[in-house]
C-alpha cells in the first residue's frame, strides 16, 4: 500500500501496481529513413475492418451521468459511503479519508485499445558501428498491448478522467497524444451493457465511491478517442508519413488485384475463341 498524498500537493500522486505484461506487436528496422522521427506501426491495414465486439446476450448502449452521481456529497455522506466500501472489498485496496475532506483509493482501468501506441525505442549507445555520434533524431516503437490487459491506480478523490488517461499512459511510457484517448465507464443493468465516455473533469474515484466496488455495477475503460472524423492534426510526422505509406501499399495491392483479375478473364476470352469455329 503507498501512503496517502498530504492535503497540502496540488498534484495528485499516482501508483501503478502491475496486472498483465505487455508483449511488442512488431520489431523497428535499423535501417529505417534516418533524417526523420522513426515510427513504426504494427497496423497492417490503413482502412479499419469491421469487429465484432457485442457482449455475448448483452445489448451495449451508450449510458447518462444518473443523477444521484451527479449530487454533490456532504462530508459525513463520503465518510459513511467510505466505510461502506471498504466492508464490501475483499483486498487491501481501501479508501482513506483525509483531513480535508478528500479521500484517495484505487480505480481499475481495463485497455480496450483497437490501434498500437507509440513508445521510446531502446537506447543502444551514443555511438554507431563507425564511431560517430549518433544524430538526435528520437526513434519510436508500435506495438500493441495485450488484450483486455488492466492496470489500478491509487488516486485522489480531486483527480480527474484526463489525469487518470496521462497517469497510464506515463506508466507504459507511451508517448503518444494523450488527447487520441478517452476514459469510459460501463455498468451491466437488466442483461444490458452501457457505456458513457467520460468528461475530461470528472472523477472517477467519486464514480467508484459512488457506485460501490462491483465492477459490473461500473467499470473503467481507456479507449480510442473517437469523434467520427479523424483529426490528423493530432498525429505526428512520422506517424503521417507512414500511414502514407500503407496507403500507397494498400492502393498498389487493389490495382494489381484489379489487373490480374481483367487478364485472367481476357486470358479465358482468348482461349474461347481460339477454341471456338466461326459460326
Amino acid at each position: 500500500m503507498t501512503s496517502e498524498p498530504s492535503s497540502s500537493d496540488k498534484t495528485p500522486s499516482f501508483e501503478m501496481s502491475w496486472g498483465s505484461s505487455t508483449s511488442s506487436g512488431y520489431c523497428s528496422d535499423e535501417d529505417a529513413d534516418p533524417e526523420f522521427e522513426q515510427y513504426f506501426t504494427a497496423r497492417t491495414s490503413f482502412f479499419p475492418k469491421g469487429r465484432n465486439d457485442n457482449v455475448k446476450n448483452k445489448t451495449v448502449k451508450k449510458d447518462e451521468q444518473t443523477d444521484s452521481v451527479k449530487e454533490e456529497l456532504t462530508t459525513a455522506e463520503v465518510l459513511q459511503k467510505v466505510k461502506e466500501y471498504n466492508a464490501q472489498i475483499n483486498s487491501n485496496l481501501f479508501m482513506n479519508m483525509n483531513k480535508d475532506g478528500s479521500y484517495t483509493g484505487f480505480v481499475k482501468v481495463q485497455f480496450k485499445l483497437a490501434r498500437p501506441v507509440s513508445v521510446p525505442a531502446p537506447k543502444k549507445g551514443g555511438h554507431d558501428v563507425g564511431g560517430r555520434r549518433a544524430s538526435g533524431v528520437k526513434r519510436r516503437t508500435s506495438f500493441y498491448l495485450p488484450k483486455d490487459a488492466s492496470k489500478h491506480l491509487h488516486i485522489s478523490s480531486r483527480t480527474t478522467s484526463r489525469e487518470v488517461i496521462e497517469a497510464l499512459l506515463k506508466k507504459f511510457t507511451v508517448v503518444d497524444n494523450p488527447g487520441k484517448f478517452a476514459l469510459f465507464q460501463r455498468s451491466e443493468r437488466h442483461d444490458q451493457v452501457y457505456v458513457r465516455k467520460l468528461s475530461d473533469e470528472e472523477r472517477p474515484l467519486r464514480l467508484r465511491l459512488c457506485s460501490g466496488p462491483n465492477e459490473k455495477v461500473l467499470s473503467f475503460l481507456i479507449k480510442e478517442n473517437e469523434t467520427g472524423e479523424v483529426n490528423w492534426h493530432a498525429f505526428s510526422m512520422p506517424e503521417l508519413k507512414n500511414f502514407l505509406l500503407i496507403l500507397h501499399r494498400e492502393e498498389e495491392e487493389h490495382v494489381k488485384q484489379i489487373v490480374q483479375r481483367y487478364a485472367s478473364a481476357r486470358a479465358k476470352m482468348q482461349e474461347a475463341l481460339s477454341g471456338s469455329t466461326p459460326g
